[in-house]
Protein backbone atom coordinates (compact mmCIF):
# COMPACT_ATOMS: atom_id res chain seq x y z
CA UNK A 1 0.00 0.00 0.00
CA UNK A 2 1.31 3.57 -0.91
CA UNK A 3 2.58 5.67 1.84
CA UNK A 4 0.98 8.60 0.03
CA UNK A 5 -1.78 10.48 2.45
CA UNK A 6 -1.98 13.91 0.37
CA UNK A 7 -5.43 12.22 -0.91
CA UNK A 8 -6.61 12.39 2.75
CA UNK A 9 -6.25 14.97 5.97
CA UNK A 10 -7.75 17.40 3.96
CA UNK A 11 -10.05 18.70 6.53
CA UNK A 12 -10.81 21.67 5.29
CA UNK A 13 -12.44 20.81 2.51
CA UNK A 14 -14.32 17.97 4.88
CA UNK A 15 -15.99 21.25 6.37
CA UNK A 16 -16.04 23.13 3.59
CA UNK A 17 -17.84 20.43 0.62
CA UNK A 18 -20.14 19.41 3.78
CA UNK A 19 -21.41 23.36 4.47
CA UNK A 20 -22.08 23.85 0.89
CA UNK A 21 -24.04 20.86 0.26
CA UNK A 22 -26.15 21.16 3.21
CA UNK A 23 -26.70 24.58 2.78
CA UNK A 24 -27.51 23.66 -0.06
CA UNK A 25 -30.33 21.24 0.53
CA UNK A 26 -31.88 23.46 3.12
CA UNK A 27 -32.71 26.05 0.74
CA UNK A 28 -34.72 23.80 -1.38
CA UNK A 29 -36.06 21.93 2.02
CA UNK A 30 -36.71 24.93 4.21
CA UNK A 31 -37.64 22.62 7.79
CA UNK A 32 -40.29 24.31 10.10
CA UNK A 33 -41.08 21.45 11.82
CA UNK A 34 -39.52 19.16 14.39
CA UNK A 35 -40.21 16.00 11.84
CA UNK A 36 -38.63 18.55 9.03
CA UNK A 37 -35.94 19.36 10.99
CA UNK A 38 -35.21 15.42 12.20
CA UNK A 39 -35.07 14.50 8.27
CA UNK A 40 -32.72 17.74 7.06
CA UNK A 41 -30.54 16.35 10.35
CA UNK A 42 -30.60 12.98 8.90
CA UNK A 43 -29.48 13.64 5.25
CA UNK A 44 -27.07 16.05 6.98
CA UNK A 45 -25.39 13.64 8.97
CA UNK A 46 -24.89 11.41 5.71
CA UNK A 47 -23.14 13.98 3.89
CA UNK A 48 -20.98 15.20 6.69
CA UNK A 49 -20.09 10.93 6.95
CA UNK A 50 -19.58 10.72 3.58
CA UNK A 51 -17.19 13.74 2.70
CA UNK A 52 -15.25 12.64 5.99
CA UNK A 53 -14.18 9.71 4.63
CA UNK A 54 -13.60 11.09 1.17
CA UNK A 55 -11.34 14.05 2.49
CA UNK A 56 -10.39 13.35 5.98
CA UNK A 57 -9.94 9.81 6.69
CA UNK A 58 -10.60 7.02 4.38
CA UNK A 59 -11.42 4.59 7.36
CA UNK A 60 -13.62 2.20 4.67
CA UNK A 61 -10.14 1.94 2.64
CA UNK A 62 -8.27 0.94 5.54
CA UNK A 63 -11.11 -1.57 6.73
CA UNK A 64 -10.89 -3.65 3.84
CA UNK A 65 -7.44 -2.82 2.93
CA UNK A 66 -6.39 -6.47 3.37
CA UNK A 67 -8.91 -7.92 0.75
CA UNK A 68 -8.92 -5.07 -1.55
CA UNK A 69 -4.93 -5.09 -1.93
CA UNK A 70 -5.07 -9.05 -2.16
CA UNK A 71 -7.76 -8.68 -4.84
CA UNK A 72 -6.43 -5.55 -6.59
CA UNK A 73 -2.74 -5.52 -6.23
CA UNK A 74 -1.78 -3.05 -8.63
CA UNK A 75 -4.21 -0.30 -7.17
CA UNK A 76 -3.00 2.57 -4.66
CA UNK A 77 -5.31 2.26 -2.74
CA UNK A 78 -4.52 5.62 -0.95
CA UNK A 79 -4.66 7.61 -4.25
CA UNK A 80 -7.87 9.72 -3.80
CA UNK A 81 -9.04 7.81 -6.87
CA UNK A 82 -9.29 4.82 -5.36
CA UNK A 83 -11.99 5.78 -2.99
CA UNK A 84 -14.47 4.87 -6.22
CA UNK A 85 -14.86 1.14 -5.27
CA UNK A 86 -17.57 0.72 -7.93
CA UNK A 87 -14.74 2.08 -10.00
CA UNK A 88 -12.36 -0.67 -9.12
CA UNK A 89 -14.51 -3.20 -8.49
CA UNK A 90 -15.58 -3.09 -12.13
CA UNK A 91 -11.37 -3.09 -13.26
CA UNK A 92 -12.06 0.53 -14.64
CA UNK A 93 -9.08 2.38 -15.55
CA UNK A 94 -8.13 5.78 -15.93
CA UNK A 95 -10.08 8.99 -14.06
CA UNK A 96 -12.99 7.78 -12.89
CA UNK A 97 -15.08 10.68 -12.52
CA UNK A 98 -15.80 9.92 -16.55
CA UNK A 99 -17.16 6.71 -15.38
CA UNK A 100 -20.82 5.56 -16.62
CA UNK A 101 -21.44 5.49 -13.02
CA UNK A 102 -20.01 8.83 -11.93
CA UNK A 103 -21.85 10.51 -14.79
CA UNK A 104 -25.43 9.05 -13.60
CA UNK A 105 -24.76 9.98 -9.79
CA UNK A 106 -24.58 13.40 -11.24
CA UNK A 107 -27.99 12.86 -12.97
CA UNK A 108 -29.77 11.04 -9.81
CA UNK A 109 -28.56 13.72 -7.34
CA UNK A 110 -29.48 16.89 -10.11
CA UNK A 111 -33.31 15.07 -10.07
CA UNK A 112 -33.25 14.57 -6.75
CA UNK A 113 -32.87 18.12 -5.78
CA UNK A 114 -35.10 19.39 -8.97
CA UNK A 115 -37.81 17.07 -7.25
CA UNK A 116 -37.20 18.74 -3.46
CA UNK A 117 -37.21 21.87 -5.04
CA UNK A 118 -40.67 21.35 -7.08
CA UNK A 119 -42.25 19.72 -3.78
CA UNK A 120 -41.23 22.05 -1.57
CA UNK A 121 -43.01 24.87 -3.72
CA UNK A 122 -45.96 23.02 -4.12
CA UNK A 123 -46.55 22.03 -0.30
CA UNK A 124 -45.48 25.62 0.51
CA UNK A 125 -47.98 26.89 -0.77
CA UNK A 126 -50.49 24.40 -0.21
CA UNK A 127 -50.33 24.86 3.60
CA UNK A 128 -50.57 28.24 3.27
CA UNK A 129 -53.91 28.11 1.64
CA UNK A 130 -54.11 25.06 4.24
CA UNK A 131 -55.16 22.65 1.19
CA UNK A 132 -54.02 19.12 0.54
CA UNK A 133 -50.61 19.11 -2.03
CA UNK A 134 -52.04 17.33 -4.59
CA UNK A 135 -50.37 19.12 -7.84
CA UNK A 136 -46.88 18.93 -9.11
CA UNK A 137 -45.08 15.68 -7.99
CA UNK A 138 -48.05 15.12 -5.45
CA UNK A 139 -49.87 14.46 -7.84
CA UNK A 140 -47.76 11.46 -8.64
CA UNK A 141 -46.66 10.26 -5.26
CA UNK A 142 -47.49 11.17 -1.88
CA UNK A 143 -44.03 11.65 -0.64
CA UNK A 144 -41.65 13.65 -3.15
CA UNK A 145 -39.41 15.21 -0.69
CA UNK A 146 -38.48 11.63 1.11
CA UNK A 147 -38.23 10.34 -2.33
CA UNK A 148 -36.13 13.44 -3.30
CA UNK A 149 -33.76 12.25 0.08
CA UNK A 150 -33.54 9.15 -1.00
CA UNK A 151 -32.42 10.01 -4.73
CA UNK A 152 -29.62 12.42 -3.78
CA UNK A 153 -27.93 9.15 -0.92
CA UNK A 154 -28.07 6.97 -3.50
CA UNK A 155 -26.69 9.38 -6.33
CA UNK A 156 -23.63 9.78 -3.64
CA UNK A 157 -23.51 5.95 -2.85
CA UNK A 158 -22.59 5.88 -7.21
CA UNK A 159 -20.05 7.99 -6.30
CA UNK A 160 -17.83 7.49 -3.13
CA UNK A 161 -20.17 4.30 -1.23
CA UNK A 162 -18.48 3.99 2.41
CA UNK A 163 -19.30 1.38 4.79
CA UNK A 164 -20.82 3.81 7.22
CA UNK A 165 -23.07 5.74 4.72
CA UNK A 166 -24.11 1.79 3.03
CA UNK A 167 -25.38 0.83 6.62
CA UNK A 168 -26.79 4.26 7.04
CA UNK A 169 -28.73 4.19 3.55
CA UNK A 170 -31.54 1.36 4.23
CA UNK A 171 -31.64 2.87 8.27
CA UNK A 172 -32.81 6.14 6.63
CA UNK A 173 -34.97 4.80 3.95
CA UNK A 174 -36.94 2.84 6.85
CA UNK A 175 -36.98 6.34 9.17
CA UNK A 176 -38.76 8.07 6.51
CA UNK A 177 -41.17 5.62 5.71
CA UNK A 178 -42.07 5.75 9.39
CA UNK A 179 -41.78 9.90 8.97
CA UNK A 180 -44.14 9.36 5.97
CA UNK A 181 -47.07 7.19 7.76
CA UNK A 182 -46.79 9.29 10.35
CA UNK A 183 -47.75 12.12 8.28
CA UNK A 184 -50.20 10.87 6.58
CA UNK A 185 -52.37 9.85 9.66
CA UNK A 186 -52.00 13.79 10.69
CA UNK A 187 -53.07 14.28 7.34
CA UNK A 188 -56.04 12.22 7.42
CA UNK A 189 -57.23 14.00 10.65
CA UNK A 190 -57.22 17.04 9.09
CA UNK A 191 -59.00 16.33 5.63
CA UNK A 192 -60.10 13.42 6.16
CA UNK A 193 -61.79 11.68 2.92
CA UNK A 194 -60.30 13.89 0.53
CA UNK A 195 -57.17 12.46 1.63
CA UNK A 196 -58.65 9.17 1.41
CA UNK A 197 -59.50 9.71 -2.20
CA UNK A 198 -55.69 11.34 -2.76
CA UNK A 199 -54.12 8.13 -1.08
CA UNK A 200 -56.09 5.62 -2.99
CA UNK A 201 -55.13 6.68 -6.34
CA UNK A 202 -51.77 8.38 -5.58
CA UNK A 203 -48.84 5.49 -4.66
CA UNK A 204 -47.00 6.60 -1.43
CA UNK A 205 -42.92 6.96 -3.23
CA UNK A 206 -43.20 5.00 -6.60
CA UNK A 207 -45.09 6.39 -9.25
CA UNK A 208 -47.46 4.35 -11.55
CA UNK A 209 -47.18 5.23 -15.09
CA UNK A 210 -50.73 3.48 -15.80
CA UNK A 211 -53.26 6.08 -16.98
CA UNK A 212 -56.02 6.40 -15.06
CA UNK A 213 -59.23 5.66 -15.75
Amino acid sequence: MSNDFSSYGLWSLVVLNSVVFIMFIFSFFKPKSARDWRTFGSISAFIIALFTEMYGFPLTIYFLSGWLQKKYPEVDLLSHNSGHLWYTFIGGNGDPHFNILHILSYFVIGAGFYLLSSAWHVLFFSQKMNKLAITGPYSKIRHPQYVAFAMIMFGFLLQWPTILTLLMFPILLIMYKHLALTEEREVRSIFGKAYDDYANKTPRFIPSWKVRS
